[in-house]
């Protein structure tokens, strides 16, 4: 029987361990399904792991690890996918705001053939109006910057063995799972689902952490932030030779221009301009400095009994 593994990266989610472990466990029993739960605490400040260790205590089929410190939600997500064993693996939310009753549909797709089933927003569910305009807006970002749709878009994927390989066969450190499983290319469907209510706790995300992730995903998977330094640059280049131009006409019909205000002008643009490239130009340097040291994206502190292995960097399957 081919053996489905579920990855879910937490972090500060002790009250929500519980409940998706035993939600999920009781699924895939009624359904008939071989499993695994692979839980990811992404250096957790409350007892997100020691949760972790109870169900694993309770039921074999769930294990975890914790990181020595927060990582980030990509590196849990690599993490678990490196630690799951299962013939596909899907990756969901530990509060469960992705529905597992999706799972079983994305388990048919993928046995009729599919490599990757990407769960598919069809609504956001209940969300507060600032809260909804900061992931449009994080969405509009991220589909301009790496040229597709992200706004229905999420990490609530089923992958197939073969796209999971792939996907951690990359080199690079600072990665996007979204959309390296679009770049990817496989045979790829889709099931729509609606976003649920958190049972416990409240969403880690708010503007500022998104609109960090957006611009941390955007310079690891896309160049066309350094691109518009050279749009900049044409911009300022010719609102110089047009100021210019003015300013030659009248010098030459004996009404100069009087004053510094346009000097001052034009100075303040081009110098706003130069800075915003520099900023992202030295964004892009930061990245090629984290890609060339080589730390592995995560650092594995504690695991559950059932998990054998290196646990000093990054996972080697054995």
């Amino acid at each position: 029987m081919a053996l489905l593994s579920v990855v879910l990266p937490s972090y500060n989610e002790e009250m929500n361990v519980e409940n998706t472990a035993k939600t999920l466990a009781a699924l895939f029993e009624k359904e008939k399904m071989d499993y695994e739960l692979v839980f990811v605490s992404d250096g957790s400040r409350d007892k997100t792991f020691e949760a972790i260790k109870k169900q694993s205590e309770e039921n074999p089929r769930v294990k975890g690890v914790e990181f020595s410190r927060n990582f980030g939600k990509e590196a849990g997500i690599f993490a678990g996918l490196e630690l799951a064993t299962g013939d596909a693996v899907v990756v969901m939310d530990c509060d469960l705001q992705h529905p597992p009753e999706v799972i079983p549909k994305m388990w048919e797709l993928w046995k009729e053939g599919a490599q990757i089933v990407e769960g598919k927003k069809s609504s956001r569910g209940k969300e507060s109006i600032f809260h909804r305009m900061s992931a449009g807006l994080f969405y509009k970002i991220m589909s301009s910057l790496i040229k597709m749709d992200m706004s229905s878009s999420s990490d609530f994927k089923l992958l197939d063995r073969r796209v999971v390989d792939v996907l951690l066969g990359l080199p690079e450190r600072n990665t996007f799972f979204r959309a390296l499983t679009f770049w990817a290319g496989f045979d790829t469907r889709t099931v729509e689902y609606e976003v649920q209510e958190r049972k416990y706790g409240s969403s880690k995300w708010n503007f500022f952490s998104l609109m960090r992730y957006a611009i941390a995903n955007a310079t690891s998977f896309s160049t066309l932030p350094l691109q518009l330094v050279t749009m900049m640059g044409t911009i300022s280049i010719i609102f110089s030779v047009i100021l210019g131009i003015q300013t030659l006409v009248k010098y030459l019909m004996g009404n100069s221009v009087e004053g510094f205000t346009t000097v001052i002008l034009l100075v303040l643009i081009i110098g706003g301009f130069i800075m915003l490239s520099l900023g992202i130009i030295g964004h892009y340097i930061a990245r090629v400095y984290e890609e060339v040291k080589g730390r592995p994206k995560y650092v594995i502190n504690k695991v559950t009994e059932n998990v054998k292995g290196n646990v000093t960097g990054s996972w080697k399957r054995r």
